[in-house]
């Protein structure tokens, strides 16, 4: 780990880190002690004391030259990613390439002064301070694109971090770590490893001043419940059952692959995955037959072979909620068009799965699957299409298809969640706020907006 500079071997138990496409051991790392992370917490809160009163122009320099060490650490990363997640090369490649992307266009954002009144007598702004010690709480779906995502920013507006990865992916970021030590001040930049434990400690901390999470909806809860012990900041990016609806013009030879890569985006796991497909009886079953036909072409195997165009599940437990949710489905009447099943090999493999004659009560269309299998439900009346995509208690994203750009306006513009795609989905840009509503959390990242969120706005009235 990393504290206040230095590398550090964890005092708590010891954690064994499994390639999800060998089910083998990597590495035996161990977590934190709760005393760690008072260090880690320490080190940040001293490095604040000066790391709030440095230029931008020396933050943009230091966020650019993490960036040029990314780049130049690339391949490394990528090979990291694919073992401990488990998803294909060519995707770990684009996640290293976007954690490059995001970290330069973090380096490049200004951080405004807005001027409320400035007349004869009077001037009135607002300025953005640094919050203190941000505490970041990381997924193991998008290990390293992730980090970026909360760290980046949280860096560019002034502030110091502690950061806590998944236990089941930590190697990136330690790793991202490393790199990134090399140039920033000690204790600007923290890193420790644990389980609920840790978190929970982190949430209740009284030394941070934020926490930015993205995970499940009851993780984000208890860190709420956490947090009221010193009213930290929060950004929640929690749990999504996002909904596409196909109007009945669509074009579906032209969106069908779309479709499947945004539904099955890193085999399924993404919080913004498209996870419910409602689509017109008059084009159900051309949808459902070209979909299993693309699945059916996937190439399911170890990211590190070539040709491997689908990897495993990450771990165990998403596993075998993803085989019960199937089996559910089938046991009710549904339909398994294509997968169904895991693999009899090593590793946690499950082939992409369409499931047709899917409906409201079957728990793979009410319940988030985060995985590889999409549910397609028929519907004969667009109202009741629309009504059905909200009736979840979570709203990360939406999506309509259509070749009519007006008609799919005003019909995304009634899907509850916080971003709603025409066309696509799942697609995230750095310049582009996103968040979630509902039980999705709340707060938003990326964009202005998103670099505010790690800011506390002052109000300067001067009297002239």
């Amino acid at each position: 780990m990393w504290i206040n500079g230095q590398s550090v071997q964890g005092e708590a138990e010891p954690l064994d880190v499994l390639n999800p496409a060998t089910e083998e051991v990597i590495v035996t790392v161990n977590n934190a002690s709760v005393a760690q992370l008072d260090a880690a917490v320490d080190a940040a809160k001293q490095a604040f004391s000066s790391w709030q009163y440095s230029s931008h122009d020396d933050r943009k320099q230091a966020l650019n030259r993490i960036a040029d060490n990314i780049e130049n650490n690339a391949a490394e990363l990528a090979e990291i990613v694919v073992k401990e997640q488990g998803k294909p090369m060519f995707l770990a490649q684009a996640e290293v390439s976007g954690a490059v992307a995001w970290t330069r266009y973090a380096a490049g954002m200004d951080i405004p002064t807005d001027i409320i009144e400035d007349s004869e007598n009077k001037r009135i702004e607002v300025q953005h301070k640094p919050l203190g010690v941000v505490g970041s709480i990381t997924p193991w779906n998008w290990p390293l694109m992730i980090a970026i995502w909360h760290i980046m920013p949280a860096l560019r507006a002034g502030n110091t971090v502690v950061c806590k990865p998944s236990g089941l992916t930590p190697l990136n970021t330690l790793k991202l770590f490393e790199l990134i030590q090399q140039e920033l001040p000690a204790g600007v930049l923290n890193v420790v490893l644990g389980d609920a434990e840790i978190g929970n400690a982190m949430s209740e901390h009284p030394g941070i001043d934020k926490i930015i999470f993205t995970g499940s909806t009851p993780t984000g809860q208890q860190i709420m419940r956490n947090a009221s012990s010193n009213l930290k900041r929060l950004t929640l990016e929690l749990g999504g059952n996002d909904a596409g609806i196909i109007l009945p013009d669509a074009d579906i030879d032209a969106i069908a692959e779309g479709i499947f890569q945004t539904a099955f985006l890193n085999m399924g796991q993404t919080c913004a995955a498209l996870k419910r497909l409602y689509v017109h009886e008059s084009q159900y079953d051309q949808v459902c037959s070209k979909l299993a036909d693309i699945a059916q072409q996937q190439v399911v195997g170890d990211g590190l072979a070539d040709g491997t165009t689908f990897g495993p599940v990450q771990n165990k437990k998403q596993l075998d909620l993803v085989a019960a949710l199937v089996d559910d489905a089938r046991e009710q009447g549904a339909n398994v068009l294509s997968g169904g099943s895991r693999s009899d090999s090593a590793g946690y493999f499950y082939p992409p799965t369409i499931i047709a004659g899917a409906k409201a009560g079957m728990r793979v269309v009410d319940e988030e699957q985060f995985g590889p299998v999409l549910p397609v439900i028929s519907y004969s009346d667009l109202d009741d299409a629309i009504a059905q995509a909200n009736a979840s208690n979570v709203g990360l994203g939406g999506s309509v298809w259509s070749s009519d750009l007006e008609k799919a306006q005003q019909i995304a513009s009634k899907l509850e969640c916080g971003t709603a795609w025409i066309n696509g989905h799942a697609e995230v840009l750095p310049h582009a706020p996103f968040g979630g509503c509902k039980m999705s959390g709340f707060g938003v990242e990326f964009g202005l907006q998103g670099l505010l969120e790690y800011t506390q706005p002052q109000t300067i009235n001067i009297n002239k």
